[in-house]
């Protein structure tokens, strides 16, 4: 099972950027799945996850309004719209899969690492002032 995370790279503040995550070796398609950032320093942060479904999503406070998860189970990948970059979002970006199909779960449980498997190697974000 491999997570694969790509279209990072350079943008100046105010810019915008397109991740996407694409699954292979299974599907996930009935699993929750989000993106987490680690910035230089610092330790791995949740920045959003969506439901299997799509129809739930949840944002940490600091990119909320400005980033946007979504989902193609068809093509069994994740994206991340990222608009109105700013430099404290320099960070490397990983998605990540639960390993539990079709499970609900409470609002809390989605920022924690513990909750997902599976993960990617990661993309490298930088945002200039």
């Amino acid at each position: 099972v491999q997570l694969q995370a790509c279209g990072g790279g350079v943008v100046q503040a105010g810019g915008s950027l397109r991740l996407s995550c694409a699954a292979s070796g299974r599907t996930f398609n009935r699993n929750v799945m989000g993106w987490f950032r680690r910035a230089p320093g610092k330790e791995r942060e949740f920045v959003a996850a969506v439901s299997w479904s799509g129809s739930i999503t949840y944002y940490a406070n600091s990119v909320k309004g400005r980033f946007t998860i979504s989902r193609d189970n068809a093509k069994n990948t994740l994206l991340l719209q990222m608009n109105s970059l700013k430099p404290e979002d320099t960070a490397v970006y990983y998605c990540a899969a639960d390993s539990n199909s079709g499970r609900q779960y409470i609002e809390s449980q989605y920022s924690r690492l513990g909750l997902y498997e599976y993960w990617g190697q990661g993309t490298q974000v930088t945002v200039s002032s």
